[in-house]
């Protein structure tokens, strides 16, 4: 009896974990969730007064928070977040920061990640892939 238990609570895990790698898709769109999760992979940096981090093979997390237009940015690498960016939707698939400029620019889509971010002298940088 213990033996079939513990076989039903192997099958049983071995499913779930099925399953959860089967919801999360690389296919899914930041523009078009309520709710988005996503890593990007490549070259990030980060850099101010004292601090010069940059590798090419950094990640960010992306997440879309509850007010729709909102996303976190949480870097690899010991790099500080960058949290409450509001975008607007540009195109069927592309979202942009608002406020975007010469120096602050952010651009998300399904598959490419850009960032250029400046603020208080620091500076954020990522140019990634999903």
């Amino acid at each position: 009896m213990k033996k079939a238990i513990k076989i039903l609570g192997i099958f049983i895990l071995v499913l779930v974990t099925a399953m959860s790698f089967s919801s999360c898709s690389d296919d899914d769109d930041p523009t078009n969730n309520d709710f988005f999760a996503g890593t990007y992979k490549g070259k990030v940096s980060y850099k101010d007064g004292s601090t010069d981090i940059n590798t090419d093979n950094g990640s960010v997390f992306v997440t879309k928070i509850a007010s729709g237009t909102k996303y976190n940015f949480a870097f690899s690498n010991s790099i500080p977040d960058l949290n409450g960016i509001e975008f607007n939707q540009e195109g069927d698939h592309t979202l942009v920061m608002i406020g975007s400029n010469g120096t602050s620019y952010i651009r998300i889509d399904n598959n490419d990640l850009k960032i250029v971010y400046i603020k208080d002298g620091k500076t954020w940088t990522a140019n990634c892939t999903r």
